[in-house]
């Protein structure tokens, strides 16, 4: 056992509220449609082996659709995540040991997360798939990292290192670090494969999503009013967007080919420099992706020159669809998504030919770090993709991508969704939530933990959906609410 250290932690209460919002126009992922979505909201209160107190937020879309996509009634999938979210925040609370968020996020996924998942489903759902359960757990592996850097008055992203951890990578990735790879992480830290010292300003991508209408004549009469574009130029002209993620069905390939010419087409004529093409894990065999792009580069070489890289084409459980993806790979970067649960998917990813992954915050702060130091330590390219997520869950989104150096900046589409849903944060964080030439600026991020400056943000939270433990009740402001406005 290595000697415990005076910082770290173990959480000594919190609790979760439900946030649900509606999203202005229908998002679409593969054949499911989100029209709403339910925000879990976290709050913990951590206290350091000398006595040091902390509160921290984490916040993520209980996004169904994506994280659980089945022919299931939407109400009880979103209510098994409900149930696994409340119980992942109550299991870090029943950790006694205490250790660094990193440490403590490790032992709950390798000790909790299989036995929540299985009893937060019900008869009908079965249990929690691994992907919607990590999702549920994330917001409270957020306010952990978050209620860490505040209780040490130190920015969380200072603390990934020796300075603040008893466990080096080979430590944390465990007995199931393949035996070539120990030299990669001996003696190593999360913070040895970050930018520490990022730019404050991120490239941002704009969601051009399969149900979104291009052109005039597409509209329907009932494209809400509210001061938003609706049409992808009147986005780009407004924002000066550079770089467009074109969301495809993946199983219609005249359909996608299509999809591919008009997005592009709109888009360099309105300065757009970056695509990329995502087929929503919809996708059974190479040879589709071969032909989408090879019809791209014979018909618009122009927005083929400008294709960054594919996304996730292919079903994410790689255990049942391992396919061979090294053609494609060696004529394009290919990223995976939804496959990249953890660092040992994307390993399992990299033996199949897979080049870059994409990380989400909604897979968990601990998942994220591990799996960004993996796929660095084997020069796989890295980018950091949007859960559509906006208010406090957009904070440690963006700042993952800061510090991650991506390829190309980070995705944005919450605020163009719901952007209304952030406007109180955006009191605080104004370059945060609005894009300017393309880009968004994290410059007023700051303080200890995430930056979130929570205290400063005027948002009337609803009644606790559950409480834990021992935390001050004057932690959050709290009245009756239905809906975020």
């Amino acid at each position: 056992m290595k000697r415990p250290l005076s910082s770290d932690i173990r959480v000594t209460g919190g609790a979760i509220f439900l946030l649900p919002i509606a999203t202005r126009l229908p998002l679409k992922f593969g054949d499911q449609v989100v029209n709403e979505v339910t925000l879990a909201r976290i709050t913990v209160e951590v206290q350091t082996t000398d006595g040091r107190h902390g509160i921290g937020w984490g916040e993520t879309p209980l996004n169904v659709q994506w994280g659980w996509p089945a022919n299931l009634s939407y109400q009880r999938r979103h209510d098994a995540m409900v149930r696994a979210a409340t119980a992942s925040a109550q299991a870090l609370y029943e950790i006694t040991e205490p250790g660094h968020p990193m440490e403590l996020g490790v032992l709950f996924r390798r000790e909790y997360l299989d036995d929540i998942a299985h009893n937060a489903g019900d008869e009908e759902t079965g249990p929690v798939p691994e992907l919607a359960a990590l999702i549920a757990a994330s917001a409270s592996d957020l306010a952990v990292h978050d209620a860490y850097g505040n209780a040490l008055h130190l920015d969380t992203y200072k603390t990934y290192d020796k300075h603040h951890m008893r466990s080096d990578l080979v430590d944390l990735f465990g007995s199931e670090l393949r035996p070539e790879d120990q030299g990669l992480f001996a003696g190593r830290w999360p913070a040895d494969f970050l930018e520490l010292s990022p730019s404050t300003t991120l490239s941002a991508w704009h969601l051009v999503g399969g149900l979104d209408p291009l052109e005039q004549e597409e509209l329907q009469g009932t494209e809400p009013n509210d001061g938003y574009p609706i049409l992808l130029a009147d986005w780009i002209q407004q924002d000066g967007l550079q770089c467009l993620k074109i969301k495809l069905r993946g199983n219609d390939i005249t359909w996608d080919i299509e999809r591919l010419q008009r997005v592009g087409r709109i888009g360099l004529a309105n300065g757009v420099k970056h695509f990329c093409a995502d087929f929503n894990c919809m996708v059974t065999d190479p040879s589709y992706v071969h032909a989408a792009l090879d019809s791209l580069s014979k018909s618009d070489p122009d927005i083929a020159s400008c294709l960054l890289y594919v996304e996730q084409p292919f079903p994410y459980d790689l255990d049942a669809n391992p396919i061979d993806v090294h053609s494609l790979s060696s004529r394009m970067k290919l990223f995976l998504d939804e496959s990249a649960h953890d660092w040992r998917q994307i390993s399992h990813g990299f033996e199949l030919g897979w080049n870059g992954v994409a990380l989400k915050t909604c897979k968990t702060q601990t998942g994220a770090l591990l799996s960004l130091a993996w796929a660095r330590a084997h020069k796989m390219d890295i980018m950091v993709q949007d859960l559509t997520n906006p208010m406090l869950a957009a904070i440690p989104h963006v700042r993952l991508a800061a510090h991650a150096n991506t390829l190309a900046g980070v995705e944005t589409n919450a605020m163009q969704f719901y952007p209304a849903a952030s406007q109180l944060e955006a009191h605080i964080h104004p370059r945060l939530y609005e894009r300017r030439h393309g880009k968004i600026d994290i410059g007023s991020l700051s303080g200890s933990g995430f930056g979130m400056r929570v205290e400063e943000i005027n948002r009337l939270l609803p009644k606790p959906h559950a409480v834990f433990g021992s935390l001050r009740q004057d932690s959050w402001n709290s009245k009756t609410v239905s809906r975020v406005q």
